[in-house]
């Protein structure tokens, strides 16, 4: 058996601060020791308690100014995107037929995909990201590009091929029974296979004809252990949209559920502009949604409502997301700021500890894996970030004012980027090292 402990303050969730409030769900450690064993964390906690447990031969890494965190989870996000991340000036459905469509078609190489793949993953580590739930195009050579590199690695990531028959170039259609076949074989090929995990993938209901979304169903009645991600509500003109395409259903929500696509380890991007009685589905089906904050606010979508969503009445389980291209950085910290203002904007603020939930457990949870990530906790993989607290000349200015945790996490998200990521940690492999270069 192989160990090793980490030594720094420690902030992780043991419950979920939404329904419990932050005090009772939050775990702070101003000084902690997290030892990992095998890839996972064997023991945690105060360091006055762990050293007297920690074994003898036991190596220790002491970060100092800095936090220990579960790593970083984004819930939705675009690998193929990456290179025309920060192409704006046009709303969502404008947006997709100028930069992002014209950029997808270029996943047909297989070496291309395979490039911008280990590019994305290297950036997500430099962020603090360890695990992630990805669209790839509709090409299948774009998913195996992302699934090798992400083996190689031992990241826990969900990804699928785009399923896309109708209303996209040409070059990016296939069709309900291809995508069926397609997706039927990567799934055999790539679901559960180390840490990976299959995510059945319609882009979403503009581009998916009523046959191609029935086969989805299908392939998710055939592997209900498999995911299922796509896009929701996001833009208003998409939503009018929809509506034309789907006369027959009550929302754009139940365009999914007619064709089974909700419950669990299903997860829908956006979730912009919901009604009462789409949050009471969403809650009753087990049906999760993934906030994407600087994508809504860079396509100006409008803004989420998180309060409504996570109303205790009838609880959504939310995570946050990148959304990269539309989103504006890999960056969780920035990611976690625009959360942030966006709820000030929307009339109800949210903590920085609220927003670091919903980039760790509440991620977790709404991929429906917070057994095994998430949260810094004796028997879960040893996927950890460590932000270095004084990581700029003006963040080790503003950190010598601060008052209690609370404010500073919310100046590091405020002023922080990848450069506060000191260390992550991956099924516990260093696996980025800002200091030696790693």
């Amino acid at each position: 058996m192989t160990s090793f402990a980490l030594r720094g303050a420690l902030v992780t969730f043991a419950g979920d601060p939404f329904a419990d409030g932050v005090a009772a769900a939050r775990r702070y450690e101003p000084d902690a020791i997290v030892v990992v064993e095998d890839g996972r964390i064997r023991d945690c906690g105060p360091a006055t308690d762990l050293a007297r447990r920690l074994p003898a031969d036991a190596p220790v890494t002491a970060y100092a100014n800095a936090l220990i965190t579960a790593g970083f989870v984004d819930a939705h996000v675009h690998y193929p995107q990456l290179p025309i991340i920060g192409a704006g000036g046009l709303p969502l459905l404008d947006w997709l037929a100028t930069y992002t469509f014209p950029a997808e078609e270029r996943y047909a190489d297989a070496t291309y995909a395979r490039t911008v793949a280990r590019v994305y993953l290297r950036e997500n580590l430099r962020n603090g990201i360890t695990s992630a739930a990805v669209f790839a195009t509709v090409h299948a050579a774009s998913v195996d590009a992302l699934f090798e590199e992400a083996d190689a690695l031992g990241l826990r990531l969900i990804a699928g091929k785009a399923l896309m028959d109708r209303n996209a170039p040409a070059a990016l259609l296939d069709t309900a029974q291809r995508g069926y076949d397609e997706s039927k074989r990567l799934i055999a090929r790539w679901h559960g296979r180390g840490r990976l995990a299959y995510a059945i993938t319609p882009r979403f209901a503009v581009t998916s004809s009523p046959a191609q979304l029935a086969a989805a169903g299908a392939l998710k009645r055939e592997h209900p252990d498999a995911y299922v991600q796509s896009h929701l509500s996001e833009n208003r003109a998409e939503i009018a949209r929809v509506a034309e395409l789907f006369p027959g259903s009550a929302s754009y929500l139940d365009v999914y559920a007619k064709h089974g696509l909700t419950g669990a380890r299903t997860i829908y991007g956006h979730g912009v502009h919901l009604s009462e009685a789409d949050f009471r589905a969403l809650h009753e089906s087990g049906t999760a949604l993934a906030h994407c904050p600087t994508s809504n606010n860079f396509l100006g979508s409008g803004l989420f409502r998180l309060a409504a969503a996570t109303d205790p009445q009838r609880p959504v389980r939310v995570g946050l997301a990148t959304d990269v291209g539309g989103g504006t950085s890999l960056s969780m910290l920035r990611t976690m700021q625009a959360a942030c203002e966006v709820a000030q904007l929307a009339g109800a603020p949210l903590s920085p500890s609220g927003a670091l939930y919903l980039a760790t457990r509440g991620a977790a949870r709404a991929l429906g894996v917070d057994d095994r990530i998430g949260s810094v906790a004796p028997g879960m993989d040893a996927d950890l970030t460590v932000l270095d607290l004084n990581s700029t000349p003006l963040i080790d200015f503003r950190m010598r004012e601060i008052d209690g945790i609370d404010e500073a996490l919310a100046v590091q998200m405020a002023l922080g980027d990848d450069r506060a990521i000191r260390a992550t940690y991956v099924a516990g492999r260093l696996v980025h090292d800002r200091e030696s270069g790693k």
